[in-house]
């Protein structure tokens, strides 16, 4: 892996729920309109966190690495 995990298993799973769910609402509930889209991509980064278990802007933050 070419990269070290900084976000845990519990911010993890609301990453993916909350991910999922933004995604959903942006695309079904506001109909792809802007602010839906925007919502949605929203929705796809988050998942994409939490899926790979990496935030950059944590890291850009100081966020250390969790310990393996």
């Amino acid at each position: 892996m070419w990269y070290r995990k900084n976000v845990g298993g519990w911010e993890r799973a609301a990453r993916l729920i909350g991910g999922g769910l933004m995604l959903v609402c942006g695309v079904v509930a506001l109909h792809a309109s802007p602010l839906g889209l925007l919502l949605g991509g929203a929705g796809v980064v988050t998942l994409v966190t939490g899926v790979f278990g990496y935030c950059p802007a944590c890291a850009i933050a100081g966020r250390a690495p969790l310990k393996e």
